[in-house]
Protein backbone atom coordinates (compact mmCIF):
# COMPACT_ATOMS: atom_id res chain seq x y z
CA UNK A 1 0.00 0.00 0.00
CA UNK A 2 1.40 3.39 -0.97
CA UNK A 3 1.59 6.01 1.82
CA UNK A 4 -0.72 8.98 1.07
CA UNK A 5 1.81 11.37 2.65
CA UNK A 6 5.26 10.42 1.30
CA UNK A 7 4.11 8.08 -1.52
CA UNK A 8 6.52 5.32 -0.43
CA UNK A 9 5.43 1.71 -0.70
CA UNK A 10 6.69 0.49 2.66
CA UNK A 11 4.25 0.13 5.54
CA UNK A 12 3.12 -2.24 8.24
CA UNK A 13 -0.36 -3.08 9.50
CA UNK A 14 -0.83 -1.86 13.07
CA UNK A 15 -4.47 -2.96 13.55
CA UNK A 16 -7.16 -4.80 11.55
CA UNK A 17 -10.87 -4.72 12.32
CA UNK A 18 -14.02 -5.88 10.66
CA UNK A 19 -16.43 -3.11 9.65
CA UNK A 20 -19.95 -2.87 8.23
CA UNK A 21 -21.09 -6.27 9.49
CA UNK A 22 -18.00 -8.06 8.22
CA UNK A 23 -18.21 -6.91 4.61
CA UNK A 24 -15.22 -4.56 4.98
CA UNK A 25 -11.86 -4.87 6.69
CA UNK A 26 -10.47 -1.66 8.19
CA UNK A 27 -6.69 -1.61 8.52
CA UNK A 28 -4.65 0.94 10.41
CA UNK A 29 -1.21 1.21 8.80
CA UNK A 30 2.06 2.90 9.66
CA UNK A 31 4.44 4.07 6.95
CA UNK A 32 7.95 2.79 7.70
CA UNK A 33 9.51 5.63 5.66
CA UNK A 34 7.86 8.71 7.23
CA UNK A 35 6.30 7.18 10.38
CA UNK A 36 2.81 8.59 9.73
CA UNK A 37 -0.32 6.48 10.13
CA UNK A 38 -3.23 6.08 7.76
CA UNK A 39 -6.33 3.92 7.39
CA UNK A 40 -7.29 1.68 4.48
CA UNK A 41 -10.48 -0.26 3.80
CA UNK A 42 -10.69 -3.55 1.93
CA UNK A 43 -13.93 -4.71 0.40
CA UNK A 44 -14.72 -7.75 -1.70
CA UNK A 45 -15.56 -6.69 -5.22
CA UNK A 46 -19.13 -7.68 -5.91
CA UNK A 47 -19.64 -9.81 -9.01
CA UNK A 48 -21.11 -7.98 -11.98
CA UNK A 49 -24.43 -9.15 -13.33
CA UNK A 50 -26.00 -7.69 -16.45
CA UNK A 51 -29.70 -7.78 -17.21
CA UNK A 52 -30.71 -8.47 -20.80
CA UNK A 53 -33.83 -6.43 -21.45
CA UNK A 54 -36.67 -7.47 -23.81
CA UNK A 55 -35.32 -5.23 -26.57
CA UNK A 56 -31.81 -6.75 -26.28
CA UNK A 57 -30.21 -3.89 -24.36
CA UNK A 58 -27.98 -4.77 -21.42
CA UNK A 59 -27.89 -2.87 -18.17
CA UNK A 60 -26.21 -3.44 -14.85
CA UNK A 61 -28.33 -5.34 -12.31
CA UNK A 62 -29.74 -2.85 -9.81
CA UNK A 63 -30.82 -4.32 -6.49
CA UNK A 64 -32.55 -1.09 -5.47
CA UNK A 65 -34.60 -1.00 -8.67
CA UNK A 66 -35.82 -4.53 -7.95
CA UNK A 67 -36.58 -3.58 -4.35
CA UNK A 68 -38.59 -0.52 -5.44
CA UNK A 69 -40.76 -2.70 -7.69
CA UNK A 70 -41.44 -5.10 -4.84
CA UNK A 71 -42.17 -2.24 -2.43
CA UNK A 72 -44.72 -0.79 -4.88
CA UNK A 73 -46.42 -4.19 -5.20
CA UNK A 74 -46.52 -4.52 -1.39
CA UNK A 75 -47.75 -0.97 -0.75
CA UNK A 76 -50.54 -0.85 1.87
CA UNK A 77 -50.28 -4.60 2.40
CA UNK A 78 -49.47 -6.30 5.72
CA UNK A 79 -45.97 -7.24 4.58
CA UNK A 80 -43.27 -6.13 7.03
CA UNK A 81 -40.26 -4.29 5.64
CA UNK A 82 -38.04 -6.98 7.16
CA UNK A 83 -39.83 -9.62 5.05
CA UNK A 84 -39.33 -7.50 1.92
CA UNK A 85 -35.61 -7.16 2.71
CA UNK A 86 -35.34 -10.94 3.14
CA UNK A 87 -37.20 -11.47 -0.13
CA UNK A 88 -34.91 -9.08 -2.02
CA UNK A 89 -31.83 -10.73 -0.51
CA UNK A 90 -33.06 -14.21 -1.43
CA UNK A 91 -33.86 -13.22 -5.01
CA UNK A 92 -30.51 -11.46 -5.41
CA UNK A 93 -28.65 -14.48 -4.02
CA UNK A 94 -30.55 -16.82 -6.36
CA UNK A 95 -29.64 -14.65 -9.34
CA UNK A 96 -25.94 -14.56 -8.48
CA UNK A 97 -25.94 -18.32 -7.72
CA UNK A 98 -27.60 -19.35 -10.99
CA UNK A 99 -26.22 -16.78 -13.45
CA UNK A 100 -22.59 -15.95 -14.11
CA UNK A 101 -22.64 -12.65 -15.95
CA UNK A 102 -26.00 -12.16 -17.62
CA UNK A 103 -29.62 -12.84 -16.80
CA UNK A 104 -32.72 -12.17 -18.85
CA UNK A 105 -35.14 -9.62 -17.40
CA UNK A 106 -38.00 -12.12 -17.64
CA UNK A 107 -36.06 -14.58 -15.41
CA UNK A 108 -35.86 -11.88 -12.75
CA UNK A 109 -39.55 -11.06 -13.09
CA UNK A 110 -40.53 -14.73 -12.87
CA UNK A 111 -38.40 -15.18 -9.76
CA UNK A 112 -39.93 -12.10 -8.12
CA UNK A 113 -43.43 -13.33 -8.93
CA UNK A 114 -42.70 -16.80 -7.51
CA UNK A 115 -41.42 -15.32 -4.25
CA UNK A 116 -44.19 -12.70 -3.97
CA UNK A 117 -46.82 -15.39 -4.46
CA UNK A 118 -45.56 -17.09 -1.28
CA UNK A 119 -45.59 -13.83 0.68
CA UNK A 120 -48.80 -12.04 -0.33
CA UNK A 121 -51.28 -12.89 -3.09
CA UNK A 122 -52.42 -9.30 -3.62
CA UNK A 123 -48.82 -8.08 -3.97
CA UNK A 124 -48.23 -10.94 -6.40
CA UNK A 125 -51.23 -9.93 -8.56
CA UNK A 126 -50.16 -6.28 -8.49
CA UNK A 127 -46.65 -7.16 -9.62
CA UNK A 128 -47.91 -9.61 -12.24
CA UNK A 129 -50.32 -7.05 -13.72
CA UNK A 130 -47.46 -4.62 -14.37
CA UNK A 131 -44.81 -7.20 -15.26
CA UNK A 132 -47.00 -9.22 -17.63
CA UNK A 133 -48.73 -6.08 -18.99
CA UNK A 134 -52.16 -7.69 -19.29
CA UNK A 135 -54.03 -6.41 -22.31
CA UNK A 136 -57.49 -7.29 -21.09
CA UNK A 137 -59.41 -8.75 -18.17
CA UNK A 138 -59.34 -12.26 -19.66
CA UNK A 139 -55.55 -12.45 -19.33
CA UNK A 140 -55.82 -11.15 -15.80
CA UNK A 141 -58.41 -13.81 -14.86
CA UNK A 142 -56.19 -16.54 -16.37
CA UNK A 143 -53.44 -15.48 -13.98
CA UNK A 144 -55.83 -15.54 -11.01
CA UNK A 145 -57.49 -18.92 -11.69
CA UNK A 146 -54.65 -21.12 -10.30
CA UNK A 147 -54.65 -19.08 -7.08
CA UNK A 148 -58.40 -19.43 -6.60
CA UNK A 149 -58.24 -23.24 -6.61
Amino acid sequence: MRCPFCRKDNDRVVDSRSAEEGSIVRRRRECLACGRRFTTYEKVEAPTLYVIKKDGRRELFDREKMKRGILVACAKRPVPLQKIEELVGKIEQDLFDKHDREVRANAIGDLIMRELRRVDHVAYVRFASVYRAFKDVTEFIKELKPMLK
